[in-house]
């Protein structure tokens, strides 16, 4: 094999072995902040969890503690995503809007994970801004663009989109986080679902 063929395959395989490990360390995060919470996790539970050696692993990929549990938490909303993605969704955005609203609610109420990570300790660990610059980052811009297509489809009337964006991601945070730390999830989830339902019908045409 030429040497600096050489070189490349030995550095591609460090590359696979260093993402593995970061992708070990998450996973396992990711298991045991949903069993005993962020508070309640020690990082050398977390670095047994995964298998990876020494607490030094866990520092070369993550700054500390907080920034592994950021990685769970952005891992979380993508995995949210993407099962929203693959959902059957109604015709019509303003439809499928209201759906995706309700969906986030549902996991509010049935989904340890979203529970756990990104309602009771997301904000606790990252701060209330941190944390809501997170959520902007991941709904914000799906709820503009369905609201883009719905005025576009004449399901809603014409008025400011990115102001009313925020204040529908606002409501829907807030409802998911009365969901999740409600005794009663299930019904809290209902009472919210309805709620939002009337706020959304409020706004279309």
């Amino acid at each position: 094999m030429p040497e600096g063929q050489d070189v490349r395959t030995r550095a591609s395989r460090v590359a696979q072995r260093s993402e593995a490990t970061r992708a070990s360390l998450i996973a396992a995060a990711r298991r045991l902040f949903v069993e005993k919470g962020y508070f309640a996790t020690g990082t050398e539970e977390i670095v047994a969890e995964a298998g990876v050696g020494t607490r030094g692993a866990l520092y070369h990929h993550f700054a500390d503690k907080q920034a592994l549990f950021q990685a769970v938490l952005e891992a979380v909303e993508a995995d949210l995503l993407s099962a929203s993605a693959e959902t059957p969704v109604p015709a019509g955005a303003f439809a499928r809007l209201e759906a995706g609203l309700a969906g986030f609610l549902d996991a509010a109420a049935t989904s340890r994970e979203v529970q756990q990570i990104l309602l009771i300790d997301g904000p606790a660990v990252l701060g209330w801004q941190e944390w809501r610059a997170l959520e902007e980052r991941y709904g914000l811009g799906a709820i503009r663009a369905l609201l883009e297509q719905a005025l576009s489809e004449g399901a809603i009337a014409e008025q400011p989109l990115e102001v009313l964006a925020l204040i529908l991601l606002a409501a829907v945070d807030e409802a998911a986080l009365y969901v999740a730390n409600s005794p009663d999830p299930v019904a809290a989830k209902n009472e919210a679902v309805t709620t939002m339902e009337r706020l959304l019908h409020g706004i279309s045409a």
